[in-house]
């Protein structure tokens, strides 16, 4: 059910979107800014804009919708920051945690996490992925950047559209891509024989993914990947289609016994922040179980490239 939310100012010259902020926990700067926007603020009882400086005594009146039922929930969860400031946040994110919430799968996930730590997230963006600007697949690790405020989002997803935000991945394959570096340019939409899978497809939309060999070893090498676009399973679709699929993904061709998840790491991330300007880079280390592969893989190399006794 719809509220009216009535309040008398006391804080005379402050902004009326920031003075309703500070009145109310559960509501943010952009969403009072939103509601001012649909027409659901007055002062005095006349329509109100966002920005209007109050004076003593005004009488502030917001009216909030019902929440809509996909709202996603504040879910207090262990999260690992490795920036922050008043408008980004970014998160190195552990492999086996979804995203967002989705039909069947309302709760676990990093959004979940994410609002019960920044609660003024909430109106961020759309309702079930406050502040999300691009996202990982579950069982990719690594670095993502979160918006905090709505003017956030619009100069990411403006920095994310002019191809600006550098996103750098390593990706373990089998076999040996040939050449050992290239440009992968395919169209990429739902496989017609499986809509739960992606696939190159005529009439896809425009894909194209970079990769170049860090590594060869015995049946798999190590590739630097960088994604230009941003579809779904971009990176895992394109590999697959050139025969050499992403060690572990059990979903394009790529399981191995060695591995419960696929060794895809989004190790790099770079971008404009807001506010400043400035540009900024991040770096995630290996998870741990994926340094063991590799180091599992140099071993059997160092032991097949041994001279005989």
């Amino acid at each position: 059910m719809s509220q009216t939310l009535s309040l008398v100012c006391d804080a005379p010259g402050e902004r009326v979107d920031s003075y309703v902020a500070r009145q109310r926990a559960d509501l943010s700067r952009s969403q009072v800014q939103r509601l001012a926007h649909d027409g659901l603020l007055r002062v005095n009882g006349r329509p109100a804009r966002a920005s209007i400086r109050l004076k003593a005594g005004d009488l502030v009146e917001l009216l909030v919708p019902e929440p809509p039922a996909n709202l996603a929930m504040a879910e207090p969860m262990p999260l690992q920051v490795v920036y922050q400031d008043p408008d980004v946040v970014v998160i190195d994110k552990p492999p086996g945690l979804t995203v967002h919430p989705a039909p069947g799968h309302p709760r676990g996930t990093l959004v979940n996490a994410l609002l019960a730590r920044y609660p003024e997230l909430r109106g961020v963006g759309d309702a079930t992925r406050p502040g999300l600007v691009h996202r990982l697949d579950a069982d990719t690790s690594g670095l993502l950047v979160v918006a905090r405020t709505e003017a956030a989002r619009l100069n990411l997803a403006r920095q994310i559209e002019k191809h600006s935000v550098r996103k750098v991945y390593l990706a373990l394959v089998r076999g040996y891509p040939d050449p050992p570096e290239g440009l992968i340019e395919a169209p990429v939409g739902r496989d017609p024989k499986n809509r739960k899978r992606m696939a190159v497809v005529p009439g896809g939309r425009s894909a194209t993914t970079e990769y170049r060999r860090l590594q060869r070893f015995r049946g798999f090498t190590l590739l630097e990947v960088v994604p230009r676009t941003g579809r779904t399973h971009q990176i895992r679709v394109h590999l697959a289609s050139l025969g050499h699929p992403v060690a572990g993904d059990k979903v394009y061709g790529g399981r191995v016994p060695f591995l419960d998840r696929q060794f895809l790491h989004a190790y790099r991330l770079g971008f404009r922040l807001p506010r400043s300007g400035e540009y900024v880079e991040f770096t995630s280390p290996l998870p741990e179980e994926l340094e063991e592969v590799l180091g599992a893989l140099s071993e059997a190399v160092t032991l097949l490239e041994a001279p005989d006794r």
